[in-house]
């Protein structure tokens, strides 16, 4: 199977980049470190093992890789979950 890569434009690459250094979300920070690293010439599943502060799955980087690919960096944002209180009808 052909190693996976990931070609970015001048301009995903400085979002990326102010995305990993600067966004609050620790789990968007680290999707984004994962595929600048990708982009950089690393493996998918090498990034996982060892290019990550916390190891992963092989799989989660890849998922991370097509997702971004199709939706771009909105996609790696995660969707609220409707918890208590943020629903209209919590107000009620």
């Amino acid at each position: 199977m052909p190693r996976r890569t990931l070609s970015l434009t001048v301009d995903e690459r400085a979002e990326l980049e102010r995305t990993r250094d600067y966004d609050p979300r620790p789990y968007l920070r680290e999707a984004t470190a994962a595929l600048r690293t990708i982009a950089a010439g690393q493996s998918p599943h090498a990034v996982a093992r060892h290019g990550l502060h916390k190891p992963r799955k092989p799989e989660t980087v890849e998922r991370w890789l097509t997702t971004f690919e199709q939706h771009g960096l909105a996609g790696l944002v995660h969707r609220p979950r409707g918890h208590r209180g943020c629903s209209p009808a919590a107000g009620r």
